[in-house]
């Protein structure tokens, strides 16, 4: 079983920046971590992956460049750092672990909100 417990969203104007944490907790080996979003009236859609050992990561089309994801395998932490952000980054933002074997867990999700 794996807990995921996200943070970092907030309210923040065009051009901005915010850095989204997720903490992992549990003794499930991972495969990988990734961050989703959601916003109103949208299906929801992949944001970035990384890898849980190496250093391989994928990227949206729509945030390559902008955002970048890290993890810190000590502390069981993977970071989102959102940069030049725009009014469409406005979406709830979830976290998900794949484990090395079973099913993908998912946090809570943090609300991300870009003011024009």
């Amino acid at each position: 079983q794996v807990q995921l417990v996200e943070s970092g969203g907030g309210l923040v104007q065009a051009g901005g920046s915010l850095r989204l944490s997720c903490a992992a907790s549990g003794r499930t080996s991972l495969y990988s971590m990734a961050w989703f979003r959601q916003a109103p009236g949208k299906e929801r859609e992949f944001v970035a992956q990384i890898r849980w050992s190496g250093e391989i990561t994928s990227y949206a089309d729509s945030v390559k460049g902008r955002f970048t994801i890290s993890r810190d395998n000590a502390k069981n932490t993977v970071y989102l750092q959102m940069n030049s952000l725009k009014p469409d980054d406005t979406a709830v933002y979830s976290c998900t672990a794949v484990p090395t074997l079973g099913n993908r867990y998912w946090g809570q999700g943090t609300q991300v909100t870009v003011s024009s």
